[in-house]
C-alpha cells in the first residue's frame, strides 16, 4: 500500500483512461500514490452553462465527495473535473488541475483561496484557459503553446506526445514540492 492517496477526477468526455490520465497516474504511482479513478457520465439534462454554475459545482463536488471517504492527500481533475476546486479549498488539499475551466469565476475564486499547493496545466489554443489568470493564481503553471483542451498540438503527433511528457514532468515537480523526500 501506498503511502499517499490521490483522486483522478474526469472531464465530460475525457474519462480517466484517455493518455493524460494514463501518463498522470503512472507517474503518481512511481512517486509512491494510490490512485483512485472516479468513472461517471455526466447527466444528458446535465448542461453546466445552462444549469448555472451552482448546478455545475454541485454536481462534480458531490461526484468528488464520494470518492474522499478514505484519505485523499491529491486530486488531479480534467476541465469539468476543475469545478471539484472548491473542495480542494475547502479542504486543503493539494491538486493539479490539467485544462481547468479559468474561464468560470467559481474555479477562479476557489483557487485563489486554495492554501495547498497546485498546478495549472493548459495549452494557449484552449478557449478554457487564461495563461495570465493561470501564472496570477500560482507559480505551478505549465502552459503549452498551440496546445488544444486535449492538450494536443498541431504537426506530428510525436509532439503531442512530447506534451504528455511534460506533463508528468510537471505533476513530478509538484508532487517533490508537496511531498519532499
Amino acid at each position: 500500500m501506498a503511502d499517499r492517496r490521490a483522486v483522478l477526477i474526469p472531464g465530460r468526455g475525457y474519462d480517466t483512461r484517455y493518455p493524460l490520465f494514463a501518463y498522470t497516474g503512472e507517474a503518481l504511482r512511481r512517486t509512491g500514490f494510490d490512485v483512485h479513478e472516479i468513472t461517471w457520465a455526466a447527466p444528458e439534462r446535465f448542461a453546466p452553462d445552462r444549469d448555472g454554475p451552482a448546478a455545475a459545482v454541485g454536481w462534480v463536488v458531490g461526484q468528488v465527495e464520494q470518492a474522499l471517504g478514505e484519505r485523499t492527500d491529491l486530486l488531479v481533475g480534467k476541465s469539468l473535473g476543475s469545478l471539484a476546486a472548491p473542495l480542494a479549498a475547502d479542504r486543503g488539499l493539494a491538486a493539479v488541475w490539467l485544462t481547468p475551466l479559468l474561464h468560470r469565476p467559481e474555479v477562479v475564486e476557489a483557487l485563489a483561496r486554495a492554501t495547498a499547493p497546485f498546478l495549472l496545466v493548459g495549452g494557449t489554443a484552449d478557449p478554457s484557459w487564461d495563461g495570465a489568470v493561470a501564472r496570477r493564481l500560482t507559480p505551478h503553471v505549465l502552459e503549452i503553446p498551440d496546445a488544444d483542451h486535449g492538450m494536443l498540438v498541431p504537426g506530428p503527433l510525436a509532439r503531442s506526445a512530447e506534451v504528455l511528457g511534460r506533463v508528468c514532468t510537471a505533476v513530478e515537480e509538484i508532487v517533490q514540492i508537496s511531498w519532499p523526500a
